[in-house]
């Protein structure tokens, strides 16, 4: 999720939880693809609630996997989420230099691989501008997938999530139909679909860098039956244009906005030098506008309760309501384990990485009402569910 680059927002883990049981499979062969018919996998299983409003409520989605656990957007993180208690694992897609998609949250890898340590990659460090910001490092857009498939996954925040620098070197780079190869091969087991929540990642950057991403995505989708409006797919963007593509391509998957900060505005607006905030776009006229083209909406968590200056919550506001009006759901984003993330009326003593009182958070967050929540630590995320269910 684009807030969470923002400095300051970094997360933090050590608890022992990390080292948690969740068996970690390699996520391998799977018979070649074959298109199913919309809710059903390559088996034939028919799975369970193929519409998202069949979903448990509130839905736990796995953010980047099991992240607080494993290193992110791994097979080994999206399994640890689907063993202990998401109903939904989300990707983030991004593109190689010879237009596969692979799993990263963003396209710069340099800190979520060791292509940092991997001498005969050294001139491929360089700076760039994505969607306004400079950033320096390594691109998925500037290797092959052969070369890439070279690299190690590593734990992106080493000195904040220290037990999870365990599984560094254990995974590589997942390509997007590894991911979805894994998810039948699951399902299989299970007797079920496994719902996905894939992200198109800097849409118009990739677009205007000739790789363009939801022609590819909705490609893969069609190969593995997961392209129907009940398909235990969902499709997310912080991009408007990019979800009104896959429209047009015939995707019919319920799809999500994502919004950021209330003066931010969507990429593709700043390019089209559209004045739309997304202010603008949580109003009654805004949500009506969304719904033209989505099915739901995933705000940042401070849309749903603002923080005062000292980071305390305040009053909800009134955007659970408005978007329900409108027809509607909410999948906020994010909800973790650690005192640096919560708000400061769930912080527990003075070390910013022990957990805090996150029950009490999730109850909080889950009073105003929200469809779901993307969270690191789906396990704590499950139990809270189970609480707020029973009363």
């Amino acid at each position: 999720m684009q807030q969470e680059q923002r400095p300051g927002r970094r997360t933090l883990l050590g608890a022992a939880a990390a080292l948690g049981a969740g068996a970690v499979v390699a996520g391998g062969a799977a018979a070649p693809a074959v298109a199913a018919p919309s809710g059903t996998d390559r088996a034939g299983h028919a799975g369970h609630g193929g519409s998202y409003k069949d979903l448990p409520k509130p839905t736990v989605i796995g953010h980047r996997g099991g992240s607080g656990y494993r290193p992110e957007h791994t097979l080994g993180s999206y399994q640890f989420a689907l063993d202990n208690g998401a109903d939904v694992i989300e990707q983030d897609v991004v593109p190689t230099k010879d237009g596969h998609l692979v799993c990263r949250h963003e396209n710069d890898i340099t800190g979520t691989t060791d292509v940092a340590s991997r001498p005969e990659f050294a001139s491929r460090k360089t700076t760039k501008t994505v969607d306004g910001e400079a950033h320096t490092g390594w691109f998925t857009e500037d290797f092959t997938l052969a070369e890439l498939k070279t690299l190690r996954a590593k734990e992106r925040i080493p000195a904040t999530r220290g037990h999870n620098t365990l599984y560094d070197g254990r995974w590589q780079v997942p390509t997007l139909e590894e991911v979805l190869k894994w998810a039948d091969e699951q399902g299989r087991k299970r007797g079920r679909r496994i719902w996905l929540h894939i992200e198109t990642k800097h849409p118009t950057y990739f677009r205007k860098a000739g790789l363009g991403l939801e022609e590819r995505l909705a490609k893969l989708l069609r190969r593995y039956g997961r392209s129907g409006r009940n398909s235990h797919t969902f499709l997310q963007s912080f991009e408007p244009g990019s979800l009104q593509r896959l429209n047009r391509l015939g995707v019919d998957c319920p799809k999500v906005l994502l919004l950021d900060d209330l003066n931010t505005r969507p990429w593709d607006f700043v390019e089209a030098k559209d004045p739309r905030t997304v202010a603008d776009l949580i109003t009654p006229k805004g949500l009506k506008w969304v719904t033209g083209f989505a099915q739901g909406i995933g705000p940042w968590l401070n849309l749903i309760i603002p923080r005062d200056k000292n980071d305390k919550l305040t009053k909800p506001t009134t955007l659970v309501r408005d978007a329900h009006a409108a027809g509607l759901i909410l999948h906020p984003y994010t909800m973790r384990n650690e005192n640096s993330f919560l708000p400061a009326d769930f912080r527990r003593g003075t070390d910013p990485n022990a957990y805090g009182d996150v029950f009490g958070a999730f109850k909080t967050y889950f009073a105003t009402g929200i469809d779901g929540i993307f969270s690191d630590n789906c396990d704590t995320a499950a139990l809270a569910r189970a609480d707020f269910v029973r009363g």
